[in-house]
């Protein structure tokens, strides 16, 4: 199982995540941060739980190419 997990108020609005991993990510038209999509939402921290292992790599690599660290992929 793939887990991701988005601290989204840290969000700066960089866009690398959606351009690595347009199946998860998307850019809110409200306020310019990240959504991850089909998470659910824990006191900020948003998670994805996905048996989908061709997610695995556009997530890291958002993961790794994000200014702010805010996204950890795991491999569960």
């Amino acid at each position: 199982m793939v887990v991701v997990t988005l601290q989204r108020n840290k969000c700066i609005g960089c866009n690398y995540c959606v351009e690595l991993a347009p199946n998860q990510f998307r850019m809110s038209k409200k306020d310019g941060k990240t959504v991850l999509l089909h998470s659910t939402d824990r006191k900020g921290f948003f998670t994805l739980k996905s048996n989908d292992y061709e997610i695995l790599e556009p997530c890291t690599e958002a993961s790794k190419a994000c200014p702010v660290n805010i996204i950890s992929v795991k491999d569960v």
